[in-house]
Parts: C-alpha cells; sequence; structure tokens
C-alpha cells in the first residue's frame, strides 16, 4: 500500500466519534484521545518539531522551513480527528475494494441487509472503474470526514522528510477534536499555532474547495407538561410531548434538509426526546446569508410564543446561540485572494480543475477564519460521509498529497 492509504487505513480503525449529548467537556468522548495519540505519534517518528497532545486532545506540531523559506509567513493545516455520531462508529473494520464498475458493494449492515452504492446516487462511480476503494465492511461509517484529511497532513510531512530539496516555508499542523458536534476548534492556541492563514482539509471529492460555509445556530426547545391519570384527563392534562409536535409542525416543512440542495437554508430537527411531563427537541438552523439566518430565529421564537398564548402560561421555552459563521466573509478579502488561486494552481498541477461550491456544512475554518487564522476548504476526497455507505477512491487519496507538496511549495515565494 502506499503511505497515505497504509496512514488512512490506520486511523480509520481507532474508532473516535464525537458526542452531541456530551458536549459541555472537550473531548466529548474519552476514544478521541487514542487517534490523538496515534497521530501524534507518527509526527514524532517523522522528526517533526513540539509535538503535543493537550488535555481536550488537541493535537499540534510544527515542521521547519525549507532551506531558504525561513523568514516567509508560517502556512497552516487543521484537520479533525473525530468522526460523526449519527451513525455507528465502533469498531471499523477499513476494507480496499478493487472496483469494477456498476454498484460498489460494501457488505452486510448490523441487521444482515446488503450495503451497495448505487452509480444512480453517486454518478460519480461512473469514472471510477478499475480503480481500488476504501470501504467499511458496512457495519460501520468509515471516518474519511476526516481521517483522509488527517492521514493526507501526515504524509506530506513524509514526502517533505524523503526530499529535502522540496521547498515550502515552516508549516503548522493541527488535528483537533469534536469538529462533528460544531466545537470548530475552539480552544487552538493561534497564537502558538503561529500560522499567517491556511487551509483545512475537510471536503468532499477532488478538486472540490470551499471558501462558503454555512451560517449557523443551534436552537434548544424545551417543554413541560401536567401528568394526571388518563381516566380523569380531561380539563387537566398538558401532554409535554405533544406540545413538542404541535412546535414542529409549525415549522414550514419544505425547508427542511432533505428538501434543500445549494444555497438554501433549513431547519433540522436532530433529536427529540420526552414523556408527558418534560419534552425536548434539538434543531440546528443554517443559512448562507445571515439575515436569513435571523428570519429562521424569529420564526421558530414566534411559534414558541403562539404556543404559549394558546395554552394560556408558558409552557414551553427556547434557547438560541450561534454556532459559526461564513467564512467567505473572511476568505474573499484581497489580502487572502492567494489561498484561492494557489489552491486552483495547486489542483491544475496534479490535472485537476478546481470546483468552488458552497459548503451546506461548516468547517473548523468558519470559526478559525474569524478568530485570525483564515483558511479555506480542501478535499479530503471522501463520498456519502456520516453513514455506512462512506468510500474513499485511493487515486483520489494519493493524488492530494501530490496536491498538497505543490501548494506548499507556492508558498515558499512571497505573496502579493
Amino acid at each position: 500500500m502506499s503511505d497515505v492509504l497504509d496512514r488512512f487505513i490506520k486511523y480509520c480503525a481507532v474508532p473516535s466519534q464525537s458526542n452531541p449529548l456530551t458536549a459541555e467537556k472537550v473531548p466529548s468522548t474519552p476514544e478521541q484521545f487514542d487517534i490523538a495519540n496515534v497521530i501524534a505519534q507518527d509526527l514524532r517518528e517523522l522528526g517533526a518539531e513540539d509535538v503535543a497532545v493537550d488535555e481536550h486532545a488537541y493535537v499540534t506540531a510544527h515542521w521547519p522551513a525549507s532551506e531558504g523559506c525561513e523568514d516567509l509567513p508560517c502556512l497552516g493545516f487543521c484537520c479533525h480527528i473525530d468522526t460523526a455520531w449519527q451513525s455507528v462508529g465502533s469498531p471499523v473494520h477499513p476494507e480496499v475494494k478493487h472496483y469494477e464498475g456498476g454498484e460498489l458493494r460494501i457488505g452486510t449492515d448490523r441487521d444482515g441487509r446488503e450495503v451497495v452504492v448505487s452509480p444512480e446516487t453517486n454518478p460519480q462511480l461512473a469514472n471510477m472503474a478499475g480503480w481500488d476503494i476504501v470501504t467499511t465492511d458496512g457495519t460501520s461509517l468509515l471516518g474519511g470526514d476526516d481521517k483522509a484529511g488527517d492521514a493526507m497532513v501526515v504524509s506530506l510531512l513524509a514526502r517533505l522528510k524523503a526530499d529535502p530539496s522540496l521547498p515550502h516555508p515552516r508549516l503548522a499542523l493541527s488535528f483537533v477534536p469534536d469538529e462533528e458536534i460544531g466545537h470548530g476548534a475552539a480552544l487552538l492556541d493561534l497564537k502558538e499555532f503561529g500560522a499567517d492563514f491556511g487551509y483545512t482539509i475537510d471536503g468532499g471529492p477532488l478538486g472540490e474547495f470551499c471558501y462558503e460555509t454555512f451560517n449557523a445556530a443551534e436552537v434548544n426547545v424545551r417543554a413541560r407538561g401536567l401528568s394526571c391519570h388518563t381516566g380523569t384527563a380531561k380539563g387537566m392534562m398538558v401532554n409535554a410531548s405533544e406540545l413538542i409536535m404541535r412546535f414542529h409542525q409549525m415549522l414550514p416543512a419544505e425547508q427542511r434538509p432533505e428538501f434543500t440542495e445549494g444555497y438554501d437554508g433549513f431547519f433540522y430537527l436532530e433529536r427529540m426526546s420526552g414523556d408527558c411531563e418534560s419534552a425536548s427537541a434539538d434543531y440546528i438552523i443554517r443559512d448562507h446569508d445571515q439575515a436569513k439566518v435571523e428570519q429562521r430565529k424569529r420564526v421558530m421564537c414566534h411559534a414558541a410564543k403562539l404556543l404559549n398564548v394558546q395554552m394560556g402560561e408558558e409552557y414551553v421555552t427556547i434557547d438560541i446561540h450561534d454556532q459559526y459563521h461564513n467564512l467567505a466573509d473572511v476568505v474573499t478579502r484581497p489580502e487572502y485572494a492567494h489561498l484561492i488561486e494557489n489552491a486552483r494552481a495547486a489542483y491544475a498541477s496534479i490535472g485537476q480543475e478546481m470546483t468552488c461550491v458552497p459548503m451546506r456544512g461548516g468547517t473548523d475554518g468558519s470559526q478559525l477564519s474569524f478568530r485570525g487564522f483564515p483558511c479555506a476548504n480542501l478535499s479530503a476526497c471522501y463520498y456519502n460521509a456520516h453513514g455506512v455507505r462512506e468510500f474513499v477512491p485511493v487515486p483520489e487519496l494519493e493524488a492530494m498529497v501530490d496536491m498538497l507538496v505543490d501548494l506548499v511549495g507556492r508558498y515558499a515565494v512571497p505573496q502579493k
């Protein structure tokens, strides 16, 4: 196996899901320390400088500049070590399959049902006949989001070590926890990190480039009720679960994720639970336009207020807080145009046209860019993330390491 494929399979086999229900601590799960320590050990073996794993499972390191590039600005890379919580994520059994066309057969899920990827849902498969593709055995997600990015960055360093003549500035490297639950690298010490600008590597197919993300907010709705015997409930019972259901029905159904695309925003019910006396629902709202996010907030607040008016007192409460903002507000500034143009040229160096897509989500860069580390998002080459149908094509995985070598070389000269 190639260096990056070997690392990718090793990293995927270490379960490291985050958990939104324990998000009050960082990392939200102790398993994230496992992958953090594996990556840190690989960095140390390559000779990276000041490799550290802190008490929050943040892995940081630096790579020295090539000769003659010592005085250039430091270039940063950021990936995340957690995997999605929405699907089974442990144990993970990564496999390399040789794909010959037609349906990509992944395996069987935990209920014995066959897991396949159809060219109808993934037309990209039409160009992948004859390729090796990494999947699981069907019993869990793969974790290419974002362990493909992790493997690419570490393999970039291996390439620079093997050929000291490759030009590049000093590199700052971070591998952070809890991205999948909106943490957004909030605890990364940017002064210590020391990068002037850079990239996250957490995107989809090869050639994808993102400098636009959603603006994001989280909404927590709580309802209280009044329980009594069902036989004498008339005029007395208030069912909290029913109130949550009524609240949900007040939101526009056509603005759910399954009915939207592109720049369309949405309301998404992440989870709900309850009984007669107490019930809750947690939502996320997303839109590329912050003004539309604010309108969505007003819609939800109005729904809660209307229910309370109907009930005659406050039975429903709502709490809203922002998570991150559209990184385009930072990355599109003229002084950071090089982030876009250097990525475009680096993709072209491997024969790949860059495709700019508005991300229907966020990256660690959504927060980091507003904290003083402007960073756009590059391909990590995963498909069908967050589920058992996830896959990563090996040729794309390997091509991205070539792209990164070219990219860091473009920062071996002063930027205009």
